[in-house]
């Protein structure tokens, strides 16, 4: 049998760094567009209702999506990182404990919110902004997506990484697009063909519930057949890593996680803030909350090749190599990001409308997405610098720059803008506390950068 691993390790190891970058990143952009537009596939299906309070009810599930994420991350990127750093120390057999360790784990985890969500659905969905109105199609949508779907789309995730981080790009990316393909294509037939209508939102939450049972059952296969020639694991005899290890992956994976919530608090502060504003400006900040995304899954998409770099070539002791990977990757993230500024401004309304029809919801929201778009190049430094400290193992650098991020400029700013300006305020606050983060960050990884260099 070829030994795939080997060659993983050149990559890692021996790969001019642009070309290194973009075998690792160019499987996680495509992967994460893919994700992007069947994210976004159910809006746009949804608004082909013309119904804002369809919109909305669906737009509401984005935090409590995030609250997914923030399981994956805590198992997939603190397991993953981890994973990338001891194949970087030559420690595989400790590798193969940790994935078979954290993939349990996100079992149980997963399980727990789902039936977490499951009890307490109603008042979760009130809490985050959901209004009488909007109640009935956010709980539809809530139980085939979270309630029922919950494991396998954690799931999914987690294993997604451990791919990703052992080298196996194109593998992971091919996982989460063709998962992403196969709701696009279920999206209208369970909404449109199977559904009656006014049940559109449980047709949409069905399809996605589907693809993301596909998209799992993938995962399990590639890795159940990668057991025998690389150092993933899905053996419970693999179930017990040393201590130590476990300890690596809540310190990287808890900041990791509560990163997410933050990130995932600041939207339920957005759509309840929103909320008071009526449910076309609700409905509006939604779908621009969906549409603002592609620059920012480009960017997912090049963190996620920069941090098995980076965690690999800091573990061996190649900071050389490493300063190389975090310079080239946030060069690039910089630049895509100025380009999308410039395409947002351009074509605002015409994204609307490609998801509703309503007037006035297109007229908010074309002014919102001009508005939040011109923070996307400060928001993937602010980003991209927290992953990168995430891929080397300190966590509470990525946890300090993440809260700070939200805790001390993000959400103060959004009810004293809110307070000041109204709904315009709310849009505009991304900017400001991204200008303001982008400067603390590049502090800090200078003075981490000038600490390698000494030793």
């Amino acid at each position: 049998m070829k030994d795939t691993h080997k060659d993983n390790r050149e990559i890692f190891e021996l790969w001019p760094v642009p070309r290194a970058l973009f075998e690792l990143s160019l499987p996680m952009i495509f992967g994460q567009l893919i994700i992007l537009i069947y994210s976004l596939a159910d809006t746009f299906y949804i608004g082909r209702t013309n119904n804002p309070l369809m919109v909305a009810g669906v737009s509401l599930l984005l935090p409590v999506f995030n609250i997914s994420i923030s399981f994956a991350n805590l198992f997939g990127i603190g397991g993953g990182t981890l994973i990338s750093r001891l194949m970087g120390a030559g420690r595989d057999d400790e590798a193969k404990k940790v994935s078979a360790f954290c993939f349990y784990m996100t079992i149980i985890a997963a399980g727990l919110f789902s039936l977490t969500m499951f009890i307490f659905m109603e008042p979760a969905l009130r809490l985050f902004g959901a209004s009488d109105d909007t109640l009935i199609f956010a709980k539809q949508y809530t139980l085939c997506v979270i309630v029922i779907g919950a494991i396998p789309t954690i799931l999914s995730m987690t294993l997604s990484n451990f791919l990703r981080s052992t080298g196996y790009a194109k593998k992971s990316g091919f996982g989460m697009s063709m998962g992403g393909i196969i709701n696009i294509i279920l999206d209208p037939i369970f909404m449109f063909v199977l559904m009656p209508s006014g049940y559109e939102v449980i047709g949409a939450g069905i399809a996605t519930m589907l693809s993301n049972v596909i998209t799992c059952s993938y995962f399990l296969i590639v890795i159940y057949k990668l057991q025998g020639a690389g150092i993933l694991s899905l053996s419970i005899k693999n179930i017990r890593p040393p201590r130590k290890n476990i300890y690596s992956v809540f310190s990287v994976g808890v900041p990791a996680a509560i990163a997410v919530f933050l990130f995932d608090l600041t939207y339920i502060i957005i759509d309840r803030l929103a909320a008071g504003h009526g449910d076309i400006p609700l409905a509006a900040v939604g779908i621009v909350l969906k549409a603002e995304r592609l620059p920012l899954n480009i960017g997912i998409g090049l963190c996620m090749g920069m941090m098995p770099l980076a965690a690999y070539n800091y573990s061996s002791g190649n900071f050389a190599r490493m300063h190389e990977v975090v310079n080239y990757s946030r060069k690039v993230g910089i630049i895509l990001g100025f380009l999308s500024v410039i395409l947002y401004e351009i074509f605002a309304p015409y994204i609307m409308r490609i998801f509703i029809a309503d007037a006035l919801t297109v007229e908010l929201g074309t002014d919102f997405l001009r508005a939040r778009s011109l923070a996307t190049p400060f928001m993937f430094i602010c980003f991209h610098l927290v992953n990168f400290f995430q891929a080397v193992g300190y966590g509470d650098k990525a946890l300090g720059l993440g809260a700070a991020r939200w805790v001390v400029f993000n959400i103060p700013l959004l009810f004293i803008m809110n307070y000041i300006f109204g709904m315009y305020g709310i849009v505009w606050t991304q900017v400001l506390a991204d200008v303001l983060m982008t400067i603390v960050s590049i502090i800090v990884y200078k003075k981490f950068e000038a600490s390698i260099k000494i030793c």
